[in-house]
């Protein structure tokens, strides 16, 4: 694959279903190619297993119709601002040439979804010089936006799913070991996760819509200003 419209970095497999698992369903359906590019393997989760995740997050990718999805296999809990973690970012921002990126928005109460934030900014700067590891070519997304995972902040602009939510809770749910329940004789630890998480996110997204008469949206935080060349589009 030369270039990808759309790339979503996460920490852990689940992280961009969780923000924004509509807008790449949608932009799916609309003919982008779309990849998710995860920092871990979650191998800390209290719930699962490597094996188990990873399986999940196949399932995970069928329901959302994913191009195609690359673990770069940093440490859970161990990413850290340094030259080796910004670099592997950097090698799949450079493979992938995406049109745009998306990264987790950098106040999280998780620790890892901040760092994972701070890391793939500073890749995105370190992409686009052509001395910086030359043996790959330079490249500069045309957009970069932040989505949202547990904490959420006013948006500067927000995605109608409402037609594709059906496609992201069923990417939600197929992360079982995290998001379902203990049932009897099962090894699963109470976690926020399993407690009613999926309804929770369900009723941001509607929150979240709520300003525009949305039955469901994702927000997204955009630095910099918007470039349009009219505020409005002339009625035919």
């Amino acid at each position: 694959m030369n270039q990808v419209d759309l790339l979503a970095f996460g920490a852990h497999p689940d992280d961009v279903e969780i923000g924004m698992g509509g807008t790449l369903a949608k932009h799916q359906q609309a003919g982008f190619s779309i990849g998710i590019v995860d920092m871990t393997y979650a191998e800390m989760s209290s719930n699962g297993t490597v094996e188990i995740r990873q399986q999940e997050a196949k399932a995970a990718d069928e329901a959302l119709r994913i191009s195609f999805r690359l673990n770069l296999g940093l440490p859970d809990r161990g990413l850290k601002l340094d030259k080796s973690h910004v670099d592997e970012v950097v090698k799949a921002i450079r493979t992938y040439r995406p049109r745009v990126v998306f990264v987790p928005y950098w106040e999280d109460r998780h620790p890892d979804h901040v760092m994972c934030s701070r890391i793939v900014q500073e890749a995105l700067f370190n992409a686009k010089l052509r001395r910086y590891m030359p043996e790959l070519a330079a490249h500069q997304p045309e957009h970069v936006y932040f989505y949202f995972i547990n904490d959420l902040a006013p948006a500067d602009l927000i995605v109608d799913v409402t037609d594709v939510y059906d496609q992201k809770q069923a990417a939600l749910y197929a992360y079982q070991s995290q998001f379902t329940c203990a049932k009897s004789g099962e090894d699963i630890v109470a976690t926020p996760l399993n407690q009613g998480y999926v309804e929770r996110v369900a009723a941001r997204d509607a929150l979240i819509g709520q300003a525009r008469g949305i039955e469901y949206a994702e927000g997204f935080i955009y630095k910099g200003p918007y470039h349009v060349a009219y505020l409005l589009e002339r009625e035919s």
